[in-house]
């Protein structure tokens, strides 16, 4: 690309941000920077949550589980002891 249509394509691209600027594009600015910085800091909050919801179901759902091995070796030995007593000599 030569150095003039380098020139050109510049100076067009610098009336088209002044055009802009003389409709109040600009005034757009500060609310869609605004906006986005509120997605931004509310979708990082959310996924922190949901990363510490995940943990702490995990953990429930460890705890459920050692419940249930618990409850089932007590009903095993419960059965264990009822056979050695009670069962065929």
């Amino acid at each position: 690309m030569s150095s003039t249509s380098r020139a050109w394509m510049v100076a067009a691209s610098i009336g088209a941000v002044e055009a802009l600027k003389d409709q109040g594009i600009c005034r757009w600015n500060h609310p869609l920077r605004s906006l986005q910085q509120h997605a931004k800091n509310n979708i990082r909050s959310y996924c922190q949550a949901k990363k510490l919801a995940a943990q702490s179901s995990s953990a429930i759902s460890s705890k459920v589980k050692d419940h249930e091995k618990l409850k089932q070796s007590e009903e095993s030995l419960r059965k264990v002891m009822y056979l050695s007593c009670w069962g065929p000599n």
